[in-house]
């Protein structure tokens, strides 16, 4: 069995547990990574209660969001986080929230 695998911003062939390319540094997708996707859309459909920043880790946000729903400001912040979210780069998005 092979422990190369081929980075996913420049193509260069790298050991496959590698975090990042050491020759362009573009993260590589791991177990423990936090895809954009799913935060995006968290955001979105359920930001106003704080599932996407359970689902990114930051749980004493979330339980804020939880406190302060009925208020509808969670939710316009929410929905200022899906147009962050969709506006960041794959990569950048990797390394703020990994």
């Amino acid at each position: 069995m092979s422990n190369m695998a081929f980075c996913r911003g420049c193509g260069k062939e790298i050991h496959k547990d590698a975090a990042a390319c050491p020759g362009c540094g573009a993260p590589q997708k791991t177990a423990g990574t936090k895809s954009k996707l799913t935060a995006t859309l968290l955001a979105f459909f359920f930001g106003g209660l704080g599932a996407h920043k359970f689902y990114l880790g930051k749980t004493g946000q979330g339980i804020l969001y939880l406190l302060f729903f009925w208020t509808f400001i969670p939710a316009l912040i929410a929905f200022v986080e899906f147009i962050i979210y969709l506006c960041t780069s794959e990569e950048d998005f990797a390394r703020k929230f990994g």
